[in-house]
This record gives structure tokens, C-alpha cells and sequence, in this order.
């Protein structure tokens, strides 16, 4: 019995040059109201570009090509709209195959059918949270499996390998829930506790190197669960050529993204909140020298994420400006870091060694040297400008598929690095400690950091005094 066919990994469709477009032309296109320009699919009308994502008895698509346009149709329609058209040009296609028994169709084109709903269920699963999407694709799995023993096996091992990610995205969404209503509440907690009974982070972990670890476990858990359509569903507006609908406006679809930059932001505060809690300076300058060697360990990993939280966590004004703390700190080691996470030049350094983590990942033996862990913000920046820069049609309303070539390009990257699975041990404590530990807020960090070294001028006084009425201090 043949197995069911596998999907290999997205990127590793992506070669340099572009997608081998050879693979799919065939004569009608060029007048099936899809334009090619020296074999490349520059655009073509939405229905051309579907009727294209539908195998036939002599055709399958290119698998760059499916990956791209069901990352890219869902600007201009609903997954479950494009489903239903795919279960339509099936059905037709069935109906009009040549006259004899159903089962010789059956036999050359269910195969093909079934790869292309594989690939969609194991790339995009979180489509198949809309019920109207599981309908169809059940409908035309039966449609399959109806046909031979050996079809409605698959199309089993399909349904089930889809409902178990379904499953554990909704637990995971559930924890993430747990972890929020045990740190929000908690947000503007203030030096209320006595020093001796506060946990610090060098107590729970005393090596910077296990932090990192944990950190990285932390980061890959969080970038596995982001579907990578939830990049472009970021920004879906309406479509120009359909007003009245924009195809998002039911439900966010978001939420994994949203997740992940909100750790970011923890992360950063939770730094802010460690370096400004000791009440001596001495205990500080310990706490910032740990911080520097675990952001030096996230870089050797590759969890540039991390690290660029644990930088901008020391850059937060109620740190930077304990300068006697500072003062007791070697910061040669700092300062390299902030230069591989300079701004300047649009992050050239960062993307520099962004691109060398990226070809030891290539030809990485372990998953310890596979590890790629972008800082995420200036990742969904880039695709966000590269979206804004260029239209979703062309004047004659064709869809600009050039434009979404490139994107699914930078997508598909983030699918390969998000795909690693962690080598190092968790340590359950550590962990806990990360996620659920109360951190300061803004206000909790500047009363902390003005009662560590005292205010230097007037609008630092001011807002001291401020602070200490509205706490109670």
C-alpha cells in the first residue's frame, strides 16, 4: 500500500533564483488569462489563478505554487470561499472526464486531489478552524475515499493528523490564556514586598547559559504555533475590486502573532524589572553583568529574539539612567551587543549575522546548530513594507503575483526556522519563573529606579513625588 504522500519542507521549494515556473506552464496559459513574462507568472485573474491550483489527470501544480497562492489568496477571498471553489472545478472535472466508469478517474486524479488538500492541511491547518472549511474538505475527501480502500485510508490519516494539530493549537491557546490572567493582574506591582522574601532571576537560574536555553525553548515553542498566514492576515483590508467585504472582519486571526510579540515585551520588562529591584547597587551592576553574558549566550545560539528583549529591557529609561550602577559594570561585553543590534542602516549588523546563523542552519548535523530565531518585530516590519510597497492588483485588475512570490519567499524562511524542535532540556522552575513571575509597569520601574539612585532633575523629582503619592510609598 502506498503511504500517503509526504509534504517537504516549504523553504526548501524556495531555490535562490525563484521557482522552477517551468514545471507548471503549459500552452493554454498564456491565453488562460494568466501572463508570463521569460517563464515567470507575473499575474493573472483570480479565477485563472485558482483553476491553476487544481490538478487534473495530466497536471499538478507546482508546489511553490500552491504554498504561494494560499498564502496570498485569502486577501482577496475567505479560505473557505477559495475551498469551496476548488470542491466546484473538482466536481466539474469529474462530471465532464470521459464517458466510462467513475472509478478510472477516480484512480488518476484522486491521488493529486489528495496531495494538494495534504499540503493545504499541514501548511495552513488554522484554516480548517472555520466549520464551512471542514465541511467541504470532508465533502471532497469523500468524494475520494469512495472510490478504493486504499484512498479512504489516507484520507483518515489526513482528517486525523489535521484534528490533532487543531487540538493542540486550542490547548496551547488555552495555557497561553492561564499564563495572561496570572502576570496581567499583576502588572503595576510595586516595592511592596520586603527585599528578603522577593525571588530574583539569578536565584532561580544562576547560570546565563541554562537561561538561555530556556529562553530559546521558550521562543521556538511560541514561533511553532504562529501559522504562516497569520503574517498576511496582519494586514488584510478590503478588496478594491469587492468593497463592501473585508475577509477578516468576522473573527482576528492573529492571536499566535500577537502572543509572540507580547512575550517580547515581557521579556523586556521583566529585565527592566531584575536590574531595578536589588536595593543595592552592588546587587544591580550583578544583576546586568548576568543579562549581558545570557544575551551573549542567545546570540552563539542563534536567539536573536531574545537577545534583542534583553537589550532593549537595559536600554529601558528607568535602567539607563542608573548610571552609578553602571558605573560598577564591565561593559566592553555590552557594548558588542548592542552594536550586532545597531539600528543603523537597517539593522545591517543584526541582518549581517541574521544571514550567517541562517547558512550554519543550512548545513547544520544537530538541531543545536539549526536554531534561527529572528527578532520577530523587524521580521513582520519587512513583510509589512514589502506588502505596503507594492499593489495586490495591477491596473487591469489582475493579481499582482510577482508581489506574492516575494512574500511567501520571506514566509517560507520563517517556516523552515520555526520547524526546528529544541535540544535542550527543560527545567520546569526556570521556565515558570520566566512566563509568570510578576513584572513591573512603566510607572513601578521608574518609582524603583528613583529610590534606587535619586532623581537628577526637576522633571525626574516631579514625577518621583508623583509616583510615591499615587503608590502610597
Amino acid at each position: 500500500q502506498e503511504k500517503m504522500p509526504q509534504t517537504p519542507p516549504v523553504a526548501a521549494m524556495f531555490e535562490s533564483s525563484g521557482y522552477n515556473r517551468n514545471l507548471y506552464q503549459t500552452k493554454e496559459d498564456n491565453c488562460g488569462g494568466l501572463y508570463y513574462h521569460d517563464n515567470n507568472l507575473l499575474s493573472g485573474s483570480l479565477e485563472a489563478l485558482i483553476q491553476h491550483l487544481v490538478p487534473n489527470v495530466d497536471y499538478y501544480p507546482d508546489r511553490t505554487y500552491i504554498f504561494t497562492f494560499l498564502l496570498s489568496s485569502r486577501l482577496f477571498m475567505h479560505p473557505y470561499e477559495l475551498m469551496a471553489k476548488v470542491c466546484h472545478l473538482c466536481i466539474e472535472q469529474q462530471r465532464l472526464s470521459e464517458p466510462g466508469p467513475d472509478k478510472n478517474w477516480t484512480q488518476k486524479i484522486a491521488p493529486k486531489i489528495l496531495q494538494l488538500l495534504t499540503e493545504w492541511t499541514e501548511t495552513f491547518p488554522y484554516d480548517f478552524r472555520d466549520e464551512r472549511m471542514m465541511r467541504n474538505l470532508k465533502e471532497l475527501a469523500q468524494r475520494i475515499a469512495s472510490g478504493d480502500e486504499m484512498y479512504r485510508k489516507n484520507v483518515q490519516q489526513l482528517l486525523q493528523s489535521l484534528i490533532r494539530k487543531l487540538a493542540a493549537v486550542t490547548q496551547y491557546e488555552e495555557v497561553l490564556a492561564k499564563i495572561d490572567a496570572t502576570s496581567t493582574d499583576r502588572l503595576t506591582v510595586l516595592k511592596t514586598k520586603p527585599q528578603s522574601i522577593q525571588r530574583d532571576i539569578i536565584t532561580v537560574c544562576n547560570d546565563p547559559y541554562v537561561l538561555a536555553q530556556q529562553l530559546t525553548h521558550i521562543e521556538l515553542e511560541r514561533l511553532n504555533y504562529i501559522g504562516p498566514e497569520e503574517f498576511i492576515q496582519a494586514f488584510v483590508q478590503k478588496d478594491p475590486l469587492n468593497n463592501d467585504k473585508s475577509c477578516y472582519g468576522d473573527r482576528k486571526k492573529t492571536r499566535n502573532l500577537e502572543a509572540y510579540v507580547e512575550w517580547f515585551n515581557r521579556l523586556s520588562y521583566l529585565v527592566a524589572t531584575e536590574i531595578c529591584m536589588p536595593v543595592k547597587k552592588k546587587h544591580r551592576a550583578r544583576v546586568i553583568e548576568y543579562f549581558i553574558d545570557v544575551a551573549r549566550e542567545c546570540f552563539n545560539i542563534g536567539n536573536f529574539n531574545s537577545l534583542m528583549a534583553i537589550v532593549s529591557g537595559m536600554n529601558m529609561s528607568p535602567v539607563s539612567r542608573l548610571k552609578k550602577t553602571w558605573a560598577k559594570v564591565k561593559t566592553a561585553k555590552f557594548d558588542i551587543l548592542e552594536h550586532q543590534m545597531d539600528p543603523s542602516s537597517n539593522f545591517y549588523n543584526y541582518r549581517t549575522a541574521l544571514r550567517g546563523a541562517t547558512q550554519r542552519s543550512l548545513t547544520a548535523h544537530s538541531n543545536r546548530e539549526k536554531i534561527v530565531i529572528p527578532f520577530f518585530s523587524l521580521l513582520i516590519k519587512d513583510i509589512y513594507f514589502l506588502n505596503e510597497g507594492c499593489a495586490n492588483r495591477l491596473p487591469n485588475g489582475h493579481v499582482n503575483f510577482e508581489k506574492f512570490w516575494e512574500l511567501a519567499k520571506q514566509v517560507s524562511e520563517f517556516m523552515t526556522w520555526k520547524q526546528v524542535e529544541c535540544p535542550f532540556e527543560r527545567d520546569w522552575k526556570i521556565l515558570q519563573y520566566l512566563l509568570t513571575v510578576p513584572v513591573f509597569s512603566d510607572d513601578a520601574l521608574y518609582l524603583a529606579s528613583y529610590e534606587s539612585e535619586s532623581p537628577e532633575n526637576h522633571v525626574e523629582k516631579d514625577r518621583w513625588k508623583t509616583l510615591r503619592f499615587v503608590s502610597g510609598v
